[in-house]
């Protein structure tokens, strides 16, 4: 009975359906529209409205994707270009700081008045109390034990223990065990300068209190201690007082930055037949 009234109310629906679509196929609007035609244009509008806003979204979505992706690609070149110029730079300036001071170790070398070889510094051993670097120069080249190490800053060290045929190691005047007979230019007061290499500084020895000393005094080699020729800078007085004794406390900072040395001149016995500015073959 049920199933009768739905099929029946289902058809009347039908029916009523079929009756308004034929009425407004045949009635016009005010503009000579038929309702039908209206009715038909407004909804499948809308449709296409929706159609057009989800397709514009995504195409817009996938376009803003696409930009960004192209974006980021540019931005991945320029910043590899950008890494690259900047390692080129720093080559460059690498390049132009060690021929600045390849030029500045060839006039020592000239003015020097000693028997030298050039030598580069190719590895350190910094501990917190023995300070040494080893050199690419040797026996081979007239190295020999206690050799002087010098650079156009000042006084570098000497060579220690046996040096090889093509290598060497320095001992830096900073070290602890090391030492030089020294002078403070000004007034000629002379006293030995030790190492002190927890600070990095030089301690000046055995000064009297009776000598007149100031801060900014340069100190150089006296040349007693038969290693080290007379004149060549070691520092300048960076600390000076009166001393508990008979001697002044004096600390000396070092004219050369140990921790930045690549090439050094060595003193030798007899002149190199063949050397290079640069240092070892």
């Amino acid at each position: 009975m049920i199933d009768l009234r739905r099929r029946t109310g289902a058809l009347l629906l039908a029916v009523v359906i079929g009756h308004v679509v034929v009425i407004s196929v045949q009635v016009n609007t005010a503009s000579s529209v038929r309702v039908f035609e209206a009715v038909t244009f407004g909804l499948f509008s809308e449709v296409q409205r929706g159609v057009a806003r989800v397709v514009g979204g995504a195409t817009g979505f996938w376009n803003g994707y696409v930009g960004l992706r192209s974006v980021q690609a540019e931005n991945d070149v320029l910043r590899e270009s950008v890494a690259t110029l900047r390692f080129r730079l720093q080559q460059e300036r690498a390049v132009a700081q060690r021929v600045r001071g390849l030029e500045a170790l060839l006039g020592l070398r000239r003015d020097i008045g000693f028997a030298t070889v050039s030598a580069r510094v190719i590895a350190g051993d910094a501990t917190p109390y023995f300070r040494t670097v080893t050199i690419d120069r040797g026996t081979g080249d007239g190295v020999y034990r206690d050799s002087a190490v010098l650079s156009p800053d000042g006084v570098v060290g000497r060579v220690v223990s046996d040096p090889g045929p093509r290598a060497a190691k320095v001992q830096l005047l900073i070290d602890r065990k090391a030492a030089a007979g020294a002078l403070i230019e000004r007034t000629r007061a002379a006293g030995v300068v030790v190492g002190d290499a927890g600070q990095g500084v030089l301690r000046m020895e055995y000064v009297s209190n009776l000598e007149e000393v100031q801060l900014g005094d340069v100190v150089v080699t006296s040349g007693i201690d038969g290693i080290y020729p007379k004149g060549f800078v070691i520092g300048t007085v960076e600390v000076v007082r009166r001393g508990p004794g008979l001697y002044r406390t004096i600390y000396v900072r070092p004219q050369v930055e140990f921790s930045n040395l690549e090439d050094v001149l060595v003193i030798v016995r007899e002149p190199a037949s063949s050397t290079t500015a640069a240092g070892g073959e």
